[in-house]
């Protein structure tokens, strides 16, 4: 038996996301992803015809960790959190992939909708209407997306002496700020002297999208939501 005719779906995906990890989202392509397997551009068509079915398959893939098995007795913002630090988990593993949103229909992407129809469920619960509801869900993600795309510290090919060397650098060109007009920014340099806690600033990045959602949530009440949803 060929590669080929032990090639599935699953093992194509995850072939891409490896790709994606350690080339950049740019390198998945049929032609590519075929000389990686080991077989021919027209096998991969079995399973999706062009590469945006393949990219849609990725996402698919990455967005099934989102809804995670939690207590339905849970409050909704313990859910709904429990979701943001899903994705953050998954993106973390595979920080190429934050690319791949808005190169894909989303709604054609199973755990995408399935994602969004829990987020808006428990949005709705907050007593958001459900236009509300949709546009607190689309902050979450893009929130999610451009934490981890900001993640602070150095490229990750460095190695720990360029990482120094990186962040030494960026101290000095802090500290050699005018410290009459940017004190903060001066001051700020000392944090360069460390690697940076990147559990903690994935932590306060959750606490300050999930913070915005539960102050406006605090004001709303069974009517607003009912009114809302009915526009």
């Amino acid at each position: 038996m060929g590669n080929a005719d032990r090639l599935t779906r699953q093992a194509v995906v995850e072939k891409a996301i490896a790709l994606a990890d350690a080339q950049g989202l740019e390198a998945v392509t049929i032609r590519r992803l075929a000389q990686e397997l080991g077989v021919t551009p027209m096998a991969l068509y079995w399973h999706f015809k062009n590469k945006d079915q393949l990219l849609q398959g990725v996402a698919d893939h990455v967005l099934a960790e989102v809804t995670p098995a939690i207590d339905p007795e849970d409050p909704w913002a313990v859910r709904l959190r429990g979701m943001i630090e899903a994705l953050v988990r998954v993106l973390r593993r595979h920080p190429p992939l934050v690319d791949i949103f808005p190169l894909v229909e989303k709604d054609e992407v199973p755990s995408f909708v399935r994602a969004t129809e829990a987020a808006l469920d428990l949005l709705t619960r907050a007593g958001f209407g459900l236009s509300e509801a949709y546009f607190v869900s689309s902050y979450l993600l893009h929130g999610t997306l451009s934490l981890v795309k900001a993640e602070p510290g150095c490229p990750v090919q460095f190695t720990p002496a360029e990482a120094a060397e990186w962040r030494r650098q960026k101290r000095l060109m802090l500290e050699a700020l005018p410290p009459d007009r940017f004190p903060c920014m001066v001051a700020f340099a000392a944090t360069f002297s460390e690697e940076p806690d990147v559990d903690r600033y994935y932590a306060f990045g959750v606490d300050l999208l999930m913070g915005g959602v539960e102050a406006m949530a605090a004001n709303r009440t069974p009517s607003t939501a009912t009114a809302n949803s009915t526009r």
